[in-house]
């Protein structure tokens, strides 16, 4: 399979990450924040220095992945001021993403509303009404730009925000009609927290077409706590569903990358040894 990393999780410094991706032989570059800034803050001679450190290195971008979208809530609107901000921080990151030749950009969704749907009294007494109504005119027009754009998005499936499952993220894009432009974003750890069970559950939401993007790491949720733990990849919750899960990946021809995503330290704050710790399991199982 096609594997990479989210380069900031192993440092800021694209240079040095870079090279630390060819010291493990991982080909794609996802891009988060680099340097000082986020993807589509950057100054266009800070672009140019990043696709000529790219081509020096020879790795592909696989997505520019900003949090597009992230904090905004129910009682936002299209066009209001948040959401003009947001849309105005896709269009730069989309102009990035021409100039890398990154075919995919990453926006997340808004906060979570714990409770969606519901029936038998639930339906008057639980459900936040009107919050996953209120989503879908925030999420379309960048899915309109998009299509113009010649670009596609993922949506990730993320801690916090209304998209946090796969079912979720599939109802999206149906409840859209934006299969053509959107696809999903699937980060099975970020999932653990609405108890969604990443393989068989979760991957099966995903088949025919919506599968866009892959994060990986290990987490432990204790959710009654609201505590998360991120771990030693193989030593959290997941640790027995990656085999499965890169088992289909293969079965089912995905063509995609997949991206470590290095958030776990070994208690010291340094990510790059939370990722040199983690990055051979992570290779011996999608590579």
């Amino acid at each position: 399979m096609k594997v990479g990393v989210i380069c900031d999780g192993i440092s800021r410094n694209l240079a040095h990450a870079l090279n630390v991706m060819d010291e493990f032989d991982l080909e794609y570059a996802e891009l988060q924040f680099v340097g000082n800034s986020e993807v589509g803050d950057h100054t266009q001679q800070e672009i140019a220095d990043i696709k000529a450190l790219l081509q020096i290195h020879g790795k592909p971008v696989s997505c520019l992945s900003r949090h597009v979208f992230a904090g905004m809530s129910s009682a936002n609107r299209p066009g209001d001021q948040q959401h003009t901000k947001h849309m105005d921080a896709l269009k730069r990151v989309i102009d990035m993403a021409h100039e890398l030749d990154a075919p995919l950009v990453r926006i997340m969704s808004s906060k979570k509303e714990q409770i969606l749907w519901g029936c038998n009294g639930a339906e008057q007494w639980n459900v936040a009404r009107g919050a996953w109504d209120a989503l879908l005119p925030l999420i379309a027009p960048a899915v309109d730009l998009a299509k113009r754009e010649g670009i596609t998005l993922v949506v990730e499936t993320g801690n916090g925000t209304m998209v946090n499952s796969s079912y979720t993220a599939r109802k999206l894009i149906d409840d859209l009609d934006a299969k053509e432009a959107l696809k999903v974003l699937w980060d099975p750890a970020n999932n653990c927290w609405c108890h969604e069970l990443a393989y068989p559950d979760g991957y099966t939401e995903l088949r025919g077409g919506y599968l866009g993007h892959v994060h990986i790491k290990d987490v432990k949720v204790d959710t009654p706590r609201a505590t998360l733990a991120v771990k030693k990849m193989g030593e959290g919750q997941l640790a027995d569903l990656f085999q499965p899960i890169a088992d289909a990946l293969r079965v089912d021809n995905y063509d995609g990358v997949v991206s470590f995503e290095s958030v776990f330290h070994p208690g010291n704050n340094n990510y790059e040894d939370g990722f040199r710790a983690c990055i051979n399991r992570f290779k011996a199982l999608f590579l």
